[in-house]
């Protein structure tokens, strides 16, 4: 709430929130959007959304002038009287090149769909999907898009996979309708989850699917998902027939990594070049401009031919568990009463669990032993993320291989939690099982860690 003082003076002005602003004291001048007044904010201060995308707040003086600003953007028209939240504004039709090649374009949310909630200063993903295309008009340029589809929009740490399903058969579908390729906008918090998902649920994929985030809202000046689109758009119209997240490769506007589905994790919380592969060199660089350089030859082709068919069946009874020091084993007891067919052991190094622990209940060798009775599958996979499990070095590893723990080798905890499920969904065969989670189906394996690619 504002002080009194304040509020006459807000109200001498006709200004509401939503309008633009310009604060003078002395010298100095700043401009933006006025915001509410949080409830626990000092009585005698104001916020603004500045260009930037960012807020501020300023304490009102006596010397301070407060008055509304020329300056019109798009964005600065919203007003306390026109504004609702999750409104569809007026969106320019783009008109796209049917001489372009066909591309389908899959809204389901995050920031990159977002708009900011002037009456909260945070953001919103009620965006609508043809909005998307009024913050990249360049793709008309690059791709025909005859199909925006958007099953949901929601957070990406909402995703679960029933929504991996659903948008492996719209893949399907619009890569068997004659889409000669697939973007999928989607969250960054868990977005290598549903990169991994879709790389295994098209087994047999022969065209490109890029799946591309922001972690700057359209509103701000930094937004990064202009880019990302533009660099997804040139990568579908390519030879490369994989899922690969493609996204900026440095804090600047210079070009994009395209990262394959299963090598490739979110290593920042707010970086535009968050997303790094692991384990492995990316497949290429790709610009706006459309130039590509391929860094690893070993991908998949396109063949515009081939049909595809989406395997999504899934076991979702299974859970990944991080193994940190002192952890008891009544975690994983509490996971086999619950059930649980599958667990991902999240494990330290090389690949272990305590097993010759000074205090013996939190040894966890009658836990392991008990999922084996139970016919659990267990899968090791490491939390240091590079370097490779195994099962040989020391004997706390020999002892969970005894009792039937699959070691991931170098693939990643979250790549290994998606595959599980989608063996598990396949087949209850163990032996099967484990040929299956050792076996290379989607790239998730390097035949080789090359020094280069550590923390590339």
């Amino acid at each position: 709430m504002y002080s009194k003082k304040i509020k006459a003076m807000l109200e001498k002005e006709k200004i509401t929130v939503g309008t633009r602003l310009e604060v003078t004291e002395g010298s100095k001048t700043t401009e933006g959007l006025l915001l509410p007044n949080a409830d626990d904010s000092a009585k005698d201060i104001i916020t603004l959304k500045l260009d930037s995308g960012y807020n501020i707040g300023l304490k009102v003086t006596d010397d301070m002038t407060i008055k509304k600003s020329d300056k019109k953007t798009s964005d600065d028209l919203i007003s306390e009287e026109n504004y609702e939240l999750g409104k569809k504004r007026d969106i320019k039709t783009l008109v796209f090149d049917k001489k372009k090649p066909k591309a389908s374009l899959i809204a389901t949310g995050g920031t990159i769909s977002s708009r900011v909630d002037y009456k909260t200063g945070a953001v919103y993903m009620l965006m609508e999907p043809e909005e998307i295309l009024t913050t990249t008009p360049e793709l008309k340029n690059i791709i025909n898009l005859t199909s925006i589809l958007s099953p949901f929009r929601i957070a990406s740490e909402d995703m679960t996979p029933s929504e991996w399903q659903n948008i492996a058969e719209l893949v399907e579908k619009e890569l068997n309708s004659g889409a000669e390729g697939v973007i999928v906008t989607h969250g960054t918090d868990t977005l290598h989850y549903t990169a991994a998902a879709l790389s295994f649920m098209l087994p047999d994929l022969k065209k490109p699917v890029a799946l591309v985030g922001a972690q700057r809202s359209p509103d701000r000046a930094s937004f990064d998902g202009a880019m990302n689109l533009v660099c997804a758009a040139r990568y579908i119209t390519g030879n490369i027939a994989e899922v690969a997240i493609v996204m900026h490769a440095t804090m600047n506007d210079d070009y994009c990594l395209i990262n394959r589905g299963t090598k490739v994790r979110k290593m920042h919380t707010s970086r535009r070049d968050a997303f790094r592969p692991i384990n492995t060199l990316p497949i290429g660089t790709i610009y706006a401009c459309g130039k590509l350089d391929i860094i690893d030859n070993n991908y998949k082709k396109r063949d515009n031919r081939q049909k595809v068919t989406a395997d999504t069946r899934f076991e979702k009874n299974i859970a990944m568990i991080n193994i940190y020091a002192g952890i008891n084993p009544e975690i994983l007891d509490y996971h086999i009463d619950k059930g649980y067919k599958g667990i991902v052991l999240n494990t330290p190094a090389l690949g272990h669990v305590p097993i010759d622990t000074m205090d013996k209940n939190l040894s966890w060798i009658k836990a392991l032993k008990r999922a084996q009775d139970k016919n659990i599958t267990l899968i090791s996979a490491s939390q240091t993320l590079y370097g490779t499990t195994h099962a040989h070095v020391y004997r706390s590893a020999v002892e969970m291989e005894k009792l039937g723990v699959i070691f991931a080798r170098d693939m990643l905890p979250e790549t290994a939690y998606v595959k599980l499920g989608c063996v598990l969904g396949r087949t209850e065969d163990k032996d099967e099982i484990k040929n299956l989670m050792l076996t290379d189906l989607a790239g998730e394996f390097s035949e080789k860690l090359v020094p280069k690619s550590f923390l590339y």
